[in-house]
């Protein structure tokens, strides 16, 4: 099940987790890298092929608690480039699968770890979600209205500081392996990646050009030409016209002479008031005709879309920024390469249903597989549209 792509002679394993390990392994899948997961027995929650987030793999049902699994995982990760782990601290070395020995076997292995709050501190052991992790790193004080912050759906721990930091660990470290021949482990926090992702704030905030109150800084809602609007069909437009040449043009199209409109967007003092004012003019006009009066131009004026809409989008479809296997949406792998360009892999496995071929891919004999199966320490599932 070799993808096309510039990861296409790479080999992952990923180990079942939730969040950004499936994450990686879907963006290394998406790159063209041969993926499978080792799943638990029985395990319901992934049991669709409309799971997004679990494209591209196939899948191998071993119940790693009984005896005797370890060695069957360590086969299976003694051809691997790459092995995905999510669990807490710890867990994955109690199980007897830990770096140590699987280096021991496979010393190009790049181990691949992601969890909260890190493999080692005070808080490692202890269970959280994105929200958590951004919490603590002083993001989320600055996202939301200023009564409270919200929650960024789950974008910002999970999928940019985790999935994303740890692709990007992953990379590197294989980068290196060219050089040293050799593995190593990649400890991948979400806590820590989520700060990353914040530097810029950061540098405005230790050059004391970032306020801790929420609404009253450049990228949180406060700057009247940075924000969202509702418009008079109750829908809403994104406006981020922050260069003076993109504001004066917005004005100049939506016909506003408001003389401190005009000359006022620098006073952080005046922001509340323009806010006002901006926001009583967007409501004359629906958003589409606030659209229409901008598009083509650098007025920096985009409809705000939900998910059914962002798909028909014109941009979108040119890009072909998504695509719809069997009609459902999904978005379409990225970034995009001219040599070796990407194709969408295959749909979400169902649990266990690659187990046989996989295991005879590793070298396990006919007769291996099946004592293992009749110890129920493999499972072997043939999916309906199979049968």
């Amino acid at each position: 099940m070799q993808g096309i792509g510039p990861l296409s002679d790479l080999r992952v394993v990923e180990f079942v987790g939730v969040g950004p390990g499936p994450f990686a392994a879907m963006w290394l899948a998406d790159m063209g890298a041969t993926v499978f997961r080792i799943d638990r027995p029985g395990q319901r929650w992934n049991q669709t092929r409309d799971d997004v987030l679990n494209r591209g793999r196939r899948s191998l049902a071993l119940n790693l608690k009984q005896e005797g699994a370890a060695e069957v995982a360590l086969r299976l990760v003694d051809g691997a480039d790459v092995l995905l782990e999510g669990f807490r601290p710890g867990v994955m070395e109690r199980l007897g699968l830990g770096p140590a020995v699987c280096h021991a076997r496979n010393p190009r292995l790049v181990y691949g770890r992601i969890t909260g709050w890190g493999q080692t501190g005070p808080r490692a052991q202890e269970a959280g979600h994105d929200l958590n992790y951004i919490a603590s790193s002083g993001i989320l004080s600055a996202i939301g209205p200023a009564e409270r912050p919200v929650p960024p759906l789950n974008l910002i721990g999970d999928f940019g500081g985790g999935g994303m930091l740890l692709i990007a660990g992953v990379l590197a470290a294989l980068v290196e392996r060219a050089t040293s021949g050799r593995g190593q482990v990649v400890d991948a926090a979400m806590a820590e990646g989520g700060a990353l992702l914040s530097a810029m704030i950061w540098a405005y905030h230790n050059k004391g050009l970032w306020e801790a109150r929420r609404e009253a800084n450049l990228f949180d809602g406060g700057a009247p030409f940075y924000r969202t609007y509702r418009c008079a069909d109750g829908g809403f437009v994104a406006l981020g016209a922050i260069e003076d040449q993109f504001w004066t043009l917005f004005l100049d199209l939506a016909g506003i002479d408001d003389p401190l409109l005009r000359n006022s967007r620098k006073d952080r003092a005046q922001w509340p008031e323009l806010c006002n004012r901006l926001a009583a003019i967007f409501l004359t006009r629906t958003r589409d005709e606030w659209c229409a009066l901008c598009a083509g131009t650098d007025a920096c004026l985009t409809p705000v879309l939900d998910f059914n809409a962002a798909t028909s989008e014109p941009h979108a479809i040119a890009r072909q920024m998504f695509v719809a296997p069997g009609g459902r949406a999904q978005p379409a792998p990225a970034p995009r390469f001219d040599r070796t360009p990407t194709a969408l892999p295959g749909p979400a496995p169902l649990v266990g249903e690659h187990t046989r071929e996989l295991m005879a891919e590793a070298g396990f004999s006919a007769a291996e597989i099946a004592t293992l199966e009749a110890r129920g320490l493999i499972h072997h599932a043939t999916p309906p549209d199979r049968a």
